[in-house]
């Protein structure tokens, strides 16, 4: 019986210290949004990106200046019409509004297009960022012997933590070493 008892007693010992030793993981937080805003690299994409948009603005911009000028021509033409010119004024017209209908489709293709390749040339500047940031909390994370880091940052939908006490920031470590790691030149 006694064995019994100091069998049952070793196990719920071990069982405990296991336990106890789970609840020693640390966890800890880190701000993305405030990393991102910090790195050179994220306002060179920034640049980039404004300017590509800028462009494919242009182009758009561009197709609906000559739609809206045979629009005004086609509308013109209309007030000229008498009843010597009535029919070969109609063919103007109705050519006039079939070139506009195409000119239509090929601006909201032109927007559907700039919109995919705005997203295209987003996905290719920012990622080689993201994945180095998120490189870099894990390099942190392990270094500092975290389990767990959460991330803050609003733009990461901070509602996912619902109460936080303490815990590590690891924000400005990350900062720290993004900064005074070699950086890498800007993608164009």
């Amino acid at each position: 019986m006694k064995k019994l008892l100091l069998v049952c007693s070793f196990a719920s010992g071990l069982f405990l210290t296991s336990n106890f030793v789970k609840a020693q993981q640390k966890i800890g937080h880190v701000n993305s949004d405030e990393i991102f805003d910090n790195l050179s690299e994220t306002k060179a994409a920034d640049a980039s990106l404004n300017t590509f948009t800028k462009t494919k603005q242009a182009e758009i911009e561009k197709l609906i200046t000559t739609y809206e000028t045979k629009l005004k021509a086609g509308q013109e033409k209309e007030k000229t019409m008498t009843e010597a010119n009535k029919e070969v004024l109609i063919k103007e017209l109705t050519a006039t509004q079939t070139e506009l209908e195409a000119l239509g489709k090929n601006i909201e293709a032109a927007r559907v297009k700039a919109a995919q390749d705005i997203s295209k040339k987003q996905a290719e500047l920012f990622t080689p960022i993201q994945k180095k940031v998120a490189a870099m909390i894990s390099a942190v994370a392990k270094e500092k012997g975290l389990a767990y880091v959460f991330d803050i940052a609003a733009s990461q939908g901070n509602s996912n933590i619902a109460y936080m006490d303490g815990g590590e920031d690891i924000t400005a470590t990350v900062k720290s070493k993004l900064t005074t790691s070699p950086a890498k030149p800007a993608v164009k």
